[in-house]
C-alpha cells in the first residue's frame, strides 16, 4: 500500500511536469534556422514576379507612344529628271527638279493623337498596378496560409510530445496495477493519428512553399523558412473610409476613367477629320542653259467622304457610352469587393477573439479537470485523451483563424487597391 502511495505521488509530480511542458510547447512555436518575413517576400515578388515584369514592360512601351503621335510625318524628298524621248542622257538630263514636301495634319490633330496615346499609356499603367495588386494578394494569401499551417505543425508536434508523456504515465500506472493495458494502447494509437496528421500538414506546407516560390519566380523546391510575420489583428478601418479610399486608389477604377477620357478625346479627333490635311513644299528646277527656277507648293487633302467621318464620330460617342458604363460597373464591383472582404475580415478577427477569450481557456480548464480526475481515478483515460484532443483542436482552429485574418486583409487590400497597414500607420 505504501509503495502504491509513493507511486501515485510520483504520478502527480509527473503530471504536473507534463502540464508545464505542454504549456511551454503550446506557447512557443518551434524555432528553425531561418525566418521568412512578409515584407521581404513582398519586396521580392515586386522585383521578380514575371507577370509584374511583363506588365511593367508593356506600360513602359506604351509611354513611348505619345512622342511618336505628336511628331510630324517625315518630309519627302523627290528628284525628277526630264529629257526628250530620243537621244536622252539619263540621269544627266537637261532639266533636273529637286522637290521637298512636308505633310501637316490639320491644326490640333497631332496634339489630340498624343493625348489619346497618353490615355492609352495611363490605362496600361493602371493595368500594371492591378497586376501588382493581384500578385501581392496571392503572395500574402499563400504566406498567411503557410503561417497557419506551420503554426499547426508546431502545435501538433507539441501535442505528440505530450501524448508520449501521457503514454509513459499510463505505462507506469499499468505496471502498478492502477490502469489497464488499454490505456497504453489508446495513447499509442493517438500518437499514430498525430503522426498521420503531421504527414498531411507537411504535404500542405510543401505545396504552399512551392506556390510562394512560383510567385517569386524561383524553383519550386527552393528553401523557405518559418513565416514569422503575424497578421494585423488590430486593423479597424470603417467601411465608409474603405469605400472612399477605393474610389481613389483602385487601379481598375482609374483605368476605366482613363478609358472614358480616351474616348472623349477620340471623338474630338474624329471631328477634326472633317478638315483637310495639307502639305507645304519647295521645288528647285535646273533647266540646262536657261535660268534656274524655284517653285513653292501648297496642297490640301479633299475630305469628301463625309459619311465615313460621321460614322467615326458616332463610333467615338458609343465608345464614350460604353466606357462610362464600364466605369460604373467597376465602381459597383469595387463596392461589393470592399463590403465582402471587410465583413469577412471582421468575422475572422472576431473568431480569433472568441477562440482566445473563451474556447481555449475552456479547453484548458477541461483538460486540467480531466488530468486531475485521471490522477484520482474518477476520469478514465479516454476522457483524458478527449480533453487533450479538444485542446489541440481549439489551438489549431485559433492558428487557422489567425491565418484567415491575414488572407482576408490581403483580399481587402486588393479590393481597395492599396496597402492598408501602411495607410493605418499614417493616421
Amino acid at each position: 500500500m505504501r509503495l502504491s502511495r509513493i507511486t501515485n505521488k510520483g504520478l502527480v509530480v509527473a503530471f504536473t511536469c507534463l502540464v508545464g511542458v505542454a504549456t511551454v510547447l503550446y506557447a512557443e512555436p518551434q524555432e528553425i534556422t531561418s525566418s521568412l518575413a512578409l515584407d521581404a517576400v513582398v519586396a521580392d515578388a515586386l522585383q521578380s514576379n514575371p507577370q509584374i515584369h511583363a506588365m511593367r514592360a508593356r506600360w513602359e512601351a506604351a509611354r513611348e507612344k505619345p512622342v511618336q503621335e505628336r511628331t510630324l510625318p517625315n518630309p519627302e524628298f523627290i528628284y525628277m529628271g526630264m529629257d526628250s524621248t530620243s537621244g536622252y542622257s539619263f540621269p544627266n538630263t537637261p532639266e533636273k527638279r529637286l522637290e521637298l514636301d512636308q505633310p501637316f495634319p490639320w491644326f490640333g490633330k497631332l496634339g489630340l493623337r498624343s493625348r489619346v496615346a497618353e490615355q492609352d499609356a495611363l490605362a496600361m499603367q493602371r493595368e500594371y498596378e492591378a497586376t501588382q495588386r493581384e500578385v501581392l494578394m496571392q503572395v500574402k494569401e499563400s504566406y498567411f496560409d503557410l503561417y497557419a499551417v506551420q503554426r499547426t505543425i508546431s502545435i501538433t508536434r507539441a501535442e505528440t510530445d505530450v501524448v508520449r508523456q501521457i503514454e509513459q504515465i499510463a505505462e507506469t500506472k499499468y505496471a502498478t496495477g492502477t490502469a489497464t493495458q488499454g490505456d497504453v494502447l489508446k495513447a499509442q494509437a493517438e500518437i499514430t493519428v498525430l503522426k498521420q496528421r503531421l504527414l498531411e500538414l507537411a504535404q500542405q506546407e510543401t505545396t504552399l512553399k512551392a506556390r510562394l516560390n512560383q510567385l517569386l519566380d524561383r524553383p519550386a523546391d527552393s528553401s523557405l523558412g518559418l513565416a514569422v510575420t503575424e497578421p494585423a489583428m488590430e486593423f479597424k478601418a470603417s467601411a465608409p473610409e474603405l469605400f472612399a479610399l477605393a474610389e481613389k486608389r483602385r487601379p481598375e477604377i482609374q483605368g476605366a476613367a482613363a478609358g472614358v477620357q480616351r474616348s472623349q478625346l477620340e471623338r474630338q479627333l474624329m471631328k477634326k477629320e472633317f478638315f483637310p490635311d495639307y502639305r507645304l513644299g519647295v521645288q528647285y528646277r535646273d533647266i540646262g542653259g536657261g535660268d534656274d527656277m524655284v517653285m513653292f507648293i501648297v496642297g490640301f487633302g479633299l475630305p469628301i467622304w463625309q459619311t465615313k467621318y460621321r460614322a467615326g464620330v458616332r463610333e467615338a460617342e458609343k465608345m464614350i457610352e460604353s466606357n462610362r458604363a464600364a466605369l460604373e460597373a467597376v465602381k459597383k464591383q469595387t463596392s461589393f469587393d470592399v463590403q465582402d472582404s471587410h465583413f469577412k475580415l471582421l468575422t475572422a478577427q472576431r473568431t480569433v477573439d472568441l477562440y482566445k477569450g473563451s474556447l481555449i481557456p475552456q479547453a484548458e480548464a477541461r483538460f486540467s479537470a480531466s488530468e486531475a480526475g485521471y490522477r484520482t481515478g474518477t476520469v478514465d483515460f479516454l476522457d483524458l485523451l478527449e480533453s487533450e484532443r479538444f485542446l489541440l483542436d481549439a489551438r489549431v482552429m485559433e492558428a487557422t483563424a489567425e491565418g484567415d485574418v491575414g488572407m482576408q486583409l490581403a483580399r481587402l487590400e486588393r479590393a481597395v487597391g492599396t496597402d492598408l497597414t501602411k495607410v493605418e500607420e499614417k493616421k
